[in-house]
């Protein structure tokens, strides 16, 4: 399910819907534009996926996704340059729901921002005290839907009709 714009906004509720967990995705760019994707570690499905994460208390949805964008990829050498005018939802497949984060949401609901890369290929360390990936590569945007998990696909659409037309007009 891919609920609108405004789905778990602050505005419209004060949070997000009950079971879905509030988050940040982040669409990273390079010079040539394309598109950050890596593989998750926890993976056997060898799908790929733009860099997310959780909102920490306290937290803006922008700072998010910069700290998780440095979590995940060992740099946040990057601008923000857009942002979704809401947020969406995603449901787990019920064969995830149960196991991610003790079974305590049914999906999540996130705040997408489009980010230049300000550095260069050598910046970028998937070796971070946590580590979530095992590879990662650059694609284009054209390709994404492809290489991402069929449970995210509808989200990723939606998510890059809206940003691709603002990306296009920053150049």
């Amino acid at each position: 399910m891919i609920a609108g714009k405004d789905a778990g906004s602050e505005a419209s509720g004060g949070g997000p819907r009950p079971g879905y967990r509030r988050g940040v995705g982040i669409m990273l760019f390079n010079q040539a534009g394309l598109v950050f994707v890596a593989q998750r570690l926890d993976s056997s499905e060898g799908a790929w996926q733009m860099p997310q994460g959780g909102i920490e208390a306290g937290e803006t949805p922008a700072e998010a996704a910069m700290r998780e964008m440095a979590e995940e990829i060992g740099t946040g050498a990057a601008e923000i340059i857009a942002e979704t005018a809401g947020w969406y939802d995603y449901d787990f497949p019920p064969e995830l729901a149960g196991r991610l984060w003790g079974g305590r949401y049914r999906g999540q609901t996130q705040k997408w921002f489009a980010c230049r890369f300000l550095a260069g290929d050598d910046a970028i360390d998937l070796d971070t005290e946590h580590p979530e990936f095992r590879a990662w590569k650059w694609a284009e945007i054209d390709h994404l839907s492809r290489l991402i998990v069929p449970f995210k696909r509808a989200l990723y659409g939606a998510v890059i009709a809206e940003l691709a037309p603002q990306l296009r007009a920053t150049g």
